[in-house]
């Protein structure tokens, strides 16, 4: 038995992906996983030191890993019309925030990463944890925030009033789906382990969607009392056909955010496009 490091985040779409594999509901072909929850923008900077040997990426963060790391083909979350949201205690829009405070969840998230394409001239932008930015918002410690996964369910409950979605700004930019994270494995890994990973993973996948109520314990556990609602609505925005297999749409979206990425200068030193794909 081959034991990996495999982190993850605690929400709904990823324990709902993750569960079959870690809790050997399937075939694992002589792998198993010792698994790690945290935040994505923890996630990210555990992958920037090179600790985990699987593990779930911001897109935007893997664009500065792919010498080290390399992108399995299932397991990621694409999609439409599940894009991160700029926020706001009133009425204002995407240019007004060139002079403001926008939180944002983390430098090198995905979310990050679109609200620069969208507007690079917004330069104040402190790193909240995702879960607490409507708070900053509203305690007025910051004029508008950028949110991604279950706040985009809660924040009109709370008041708050949408500035821009980034997911519709960057489907109408590119008729693409939008790429937000990914699962990547060390490169240094030898090319049978990868294989098997690869396989594994998407078998995950295909078993969580077989098989739905499976997964309801591991993923309400983890949900951070999560009302049961929001924890499908997540799964089910988040968790679609390109989380089993990108396809040659998804691969397409990825080159297209990667292309994007260079040419405004982000990104220098990624790999061609046609090697980051497992």
């Amino acid at each position: 038995m081959e034991t990996l490091t495999l982190n993850f985040s605690p929400c709904p779409n990823d324990t709902f992906m993750f569960d079959a594999m870690v809790h050997q509901k399937i075939d694992t072909e002589g792998l198993s996983f010792d698994y790690h929850f945290a935040d994505i923008e923890e996630l990210n900077q555990k992958a920037f030191r090179h600790e985990p040997d699987i593990t779930k990426i911001s897109f935007h963060a893997f664009l500065y890993l792919t010498k080290n790391y390399i992108l399995l083909n299932s397991g990621s979350a694409l999609g439409r019309n599940c894009g991160p949201l700029v926020i706001a205690k009133r009425n204002i829009s995407l240019s007004d925030l060139t002079d403001r405070r926008v939180a944002i969840p983390g430098k090198f998230t995905t979310a990050n990463l679109l609200l620069t394409l969208a507007n690079s001239q917004i330069n104040d932008k402190p790193e909240i944890i995702f879960s607490d930015i409507e708070q900053a918002i509203l305690d007025e410690k910051v004029d508008a925030g950028l949110i991604i996964h279950e706040s985009r369910f809660t924040y009109q409950d709370k008041g708050l009033k949408k500035v821009i979605d980034l997911g519709e700004w960057w489907e109408k930019t590119t008729s693409c789906p939008i790429p937000l994270g990914g699962i990547v494995a060390k490169r240094s890994l030898s090319k049978e382990t990868l294989l098997k990973i690869n396989r594994v993973m998407q078998k995950s996948v295909e078993y969580a969607f077989a098989h739905p109520e499976s997964s309801r314990d591991f993923v309400k556990n983890h949900a951070q009392e999560m009302d049961e609602k929001v924890m499908q609505q997540h799964i089910q925005l988040y968790v679609n056909d390109f989380s089993v297999t990108l396809g040659s749409e998804g691969e397409n979206a990825i080159t297209i955010l990667i292309q994007k990425a260079k040419n405004c200068g982000m990104i220098t030193d990624a790999m061609d496009e046609d090697h980051i794909i497992a």
